[in-house]
């Protein structure tokens, strides 16, 4: 099942779709593996499969730390197959996201060919506009992946509509400008930049940026596709002594997203 599929399951559900994000190698790649399965066993609908880089532009210091942590330990971008593989077989559909310069390095049509042979549905690239994504948008096309481009408050009609044309599978409405992070209050800058995307797009909307509760799942999902939630999950592991109780408390977080997305509506 692709991301497309979820997002319409879900729809006919009435509620809105619960999307992951871990980085893949922290804290081993064995341990965040287990950690995605987690995730996927107790109610995350989609996950993120995030690939460490050196010199990331969007992490807030949750994830920077995980994402340092992991390089430090070794992480390769080929345990990232190894990761969506595993989302796979677990029954979710997994989606990259990485920071352009490392797909570039490994090639974007073998990158898009290795991706999808293990499994995976398509890129979420932070730091790429579709202008500049030629390469991408030919490999996509010819293996059939998603390609999730970001769009923001600042982004003008003209942008929004742009950007959205090259999309496929859902558009990944910022909800915030800044880096990531869990905040302790959405505002209303998400539900805004909802109502403006679909003026100009048919597909679904998923908001990521700050989701860290239950409350708030249910807030951004009573009118978002998708919620998205990262920093959060990701803490998970980072305050935990070990993996068990990390993995522990990933399972009972996730377990209250999923409450708050279907509650939403």
């Amino acid at each position: 099942m692709g991301v497309s599929e979820v997002l319409r399951r879900c729809h006919d559900e009435d509620r809105a779709a619960l999307v992951g994000y871990l980085p893949v190698g922290f804290p081993s790649v064995e341990g965040s593996v287990e950690a995605m399965v987690t995730m996927v066993k107790a109610g995350v609908d989609i996950v993120e499969v995030g690939v460490p880089y050196s010199d990331p532009l969007m992490d807030g210091p949750v994830i920077a730390y995980a994402a340092d942590q992991a390089l430090k330990r070794g992480v390769r971008v080929g345990d990232v197959f190894t990761a969506t593989r595993a989302v796979r077989d677990a029954g979710a559909p997994p989606l990259v996201m990485s920071y352009w310069n490392l797909i570039l390095r490994h090639g974007p049509g073998e990158f898009a060919r290795d991706l999808a042979a293990a499994g995976g549905a398509g890129i979420i690239t932070p730091d790429l506009v579709p202008d500049e994504a030629g390469p991408w948008i030919r490999a996509s096309d010819e293996t059939g992946l998603d390609r999730i481009f970001l769009v923001a408050p600042s982004s003008t009609p003209e942008r929004l509509a742009f950007v959205t044309r090259q999309c496929r599978g859902f558009v990944y409405a910022v909800s915030h400008m800044g880096v990531t992070g869990a905040r302790t209050s959405m505002g209303d800058a998400a539900e805004v930049i909802v109502r403006r995307t679909r003026e100009v797009t048919d597909l679904p909307v998923c908001v990521g940026l700050g989701v860290s509760n239950g409350d708030q799942a249910a807030e951004v999902g009573a009118y978002a596709d998708g919620v998205i939630v990262g920093s959060a999950l990701v803490r998970c592991l980072t305050e935990a002594g070990d993996l068990e109780s990390g993995l522990k408390a990933l399972r009972g977080l996730v377990e209250e997203l999923a409450d708050g997305v279907r509650r939403g509506r």
